[in-house]
């Protein structure tokens, strides 16, 4: 009995260190405090993927006084309950396949980055020009100007036993 309780400490010790290390990434004055604009970035990097209107629901349970930061203090309970329950799971790998294809009309493997924000800014749930632009520098082939789908989709995806 001792035993199954001792690892499951472990386990919230491992994903308060987690979240404390994609916390800190963002927190530029290392005063444990983030940029509430960072929020969606940090829990997707944790490998959930909340939606729009998820991720407003969780900001404003950890958004102190509408003061545009997080604290970590704050961040850290709710996100932690958040893993550990599971919530907002990644969309399976095959399905994300299918729906690329579905963009890529001439079958290439890859969008330009033109077609990709456009399709992001203006249908389903919209990112911002701002959200956008970092995932183009991030994800985008820069020799070629063009976002292969497969690669960006093994970067999206998340190993379940992680």
């Amino acid at each position: 009995m001792a035993e199954s309780k001792q690892s499951a400490e472990v386990t919230v010790s491992d994903v308060h260190k987690t979240i404390r290390a994609a916390f800190e990434a963002f927190d530029y004055e290392s005063n444990n405090t983030v940029d509430v604009r960072e929020i969606g970035t940090i829990i997707y990097s944790l490998g959930c993927f909340p939606t729009q209107a998820d991720l407003h629901d969780l900001i404003a349970e950890v958004e102190e006084d509408h003061t545009g930061f997080i604290q970590l203090d704050s961040f850290l309970p709710v996100m932690s309950k958040v893993l550990l329950e599971h919530k907002f799971p990644p969309i399976p790998e095959d399905l994300l396949l299918q729906a690329f294809e579905v963009l890529d009309k001439e079958k290439k493997g890859y969008l330009e980055p033109e077609e990709l924000m456009k399709y992001m800014t203006q249908e389903g749930e919209l990112f911002t020009q701002e959200e956008m632009d970092e995932m183009l520098t991030a994800l985008a082939d820069h020799e070629k100007n063009v976002v292969f789908y497969k690669d960006l989709i093994s970067q999206l995806t998340i190993d379940p036993d992680m």
